[in-house]
């Protein structure tokens, strides 16, 4: 019988990845299921497993993309690209995905390569609508991203190689959207506000990980960047922002994700390795690690000014969120490949 360790990078990976995989489709299949149901408690609880479901799948494919999972590349692909599905984010190719966070890492940057802070300085009508969507907390800048990331390949922005697979993805998500319909259209109607809360969520842990420069090459890989490979950089302009230092469990919520800095210490180590590292390599008085607290008022005071993020990679964070002034920083999902 083969032992099936031999495929993972670590050998203690089986019931870890096991274990996710069961709570993932659990929750996103168990929440369609809750979604449809009569009254408004049932289907109020599937809006929350369903999108968190989501969430668990995004950081399992960021896991996938650095290789955590298994050894051959070929594996993690093949894990990353189902996954994808489930979060939403297969209107793009997992391969331009993986490209554009390896970017991250290598360059110490966040490189774009559509600017949506230019296109809707461009559209004033559509930055006014933006404004007020997030006004109300409804993250109208993700939402616009991810439509991006449906039309790309059919403007002049996208890849042209890539529309036959483009409208093969989106024929096959509205046939099934279409059938789901037919089953519950109330199921339809809340996944919208699941998917809704998994793009919050993914954002809001975004938000103040780091304070890069935003550049736009993403296509460019000879770019010339001052602080590409430079790891003191790189930690010094990283941050933890942990759920809970008192009960690290809470940090399973968004897969160990938080623990950035460790993750950028050794990309390739899993998420449930990532708390053991963090402590080994940072201890608890970190002084990259940022508190809830700050983050969720200054998310609140900021969220405006967060569309334009005019500050990101100006200020100190830490100093910043204490002080309830640190601006977030949005559109950089690694689940959106522009």
């Amino acid at each position: 019988m083969p032992n099936i360790t031999q495929h993972f990078r670590h050998s203690d990976g089986v019931w870890p990845l096991t274990l996710v995989l069961a709570y993932i489709l659990t929750s996103y299949i168990g929440g369609w299921l809750l979604m449809a149901q009569p009254g408004f408690l049932l289907p109020a609880l599937g809006v929350i497993a369903c999108g968190h479901g989501m969430v668990i799948a995004a950081y399992l494919v960021h896991d996938c993309a650095h290789n955590a999972i298994f050894r051959k590349t070929e594996h993690n692909s093949r894990l990353g690209k189902w996954l994808n599905w489930i979060s939403g984010g297969s209107y793009g190719t997992y391969e331009d995905l993986r490209y554009k966070h390896m970017r991250h890492h290598v360059d110490n940057a966040d490189p774009i390569s559509f600017d949506y802070r230019a296109w809707l300085k461009a559209h004033p009508k559509t930055e006014k609508t933006v404004f007020t969507l997030e006004w109300f907390y409804i993250p109208a800048v993700d939402i616009l991203m991810h439509a991006v990331l449906m039309v790309a390949p059919f403007t002049p922005i996208g890849n042209r190689e890539h529309r036959k697979r483009a409208a093969a993805v989106l024929l096959a998500r509205a046939t099934v959207f279409a059938a789901l319909a037919v089953w519950s259209l109330k199921a339809v109607l809340l996944y919208v506000l699941a998917y809704g809360l998994m793009l919050t969520v993914l954002r809001f842990f975004d938000a103040y990980q780091h304070n890069y420069e935003i550049v736009v090459n993403l296509h460019d890989p000879d770019a010339e960047l001052p602080r590409k490979g430079d790891r003191d950089y790189e930690q010094n302009n990283t941050y933890s922002n942990l759920i809970s230092r008192r009960w690290p469990v809470l940090n399973l919520l968004v897969l160990n994700f938080c623990y950035h800095n460790a993750h950028h210490a050794r990309p390739t180590m899993p998420w449930y390795k990532l708390p053991a590292l963090h402590n080994e390599l940072f201890g608890d008085a970190y002084t990259r690690t940022v508190g809830m607290k700050g983050q969720l008022k200054s998310y609140h005071r900021n969220r405006i000014a967060g569309i334009y993020a005019e500050t990101y990679g100006q200020v100190e964070v830490p100093e910043a969120l204490r002080e309830g002034k640190a601006v977030p920083v949005y559109g950089l999902s690694f689940l959106t490949a522009f």
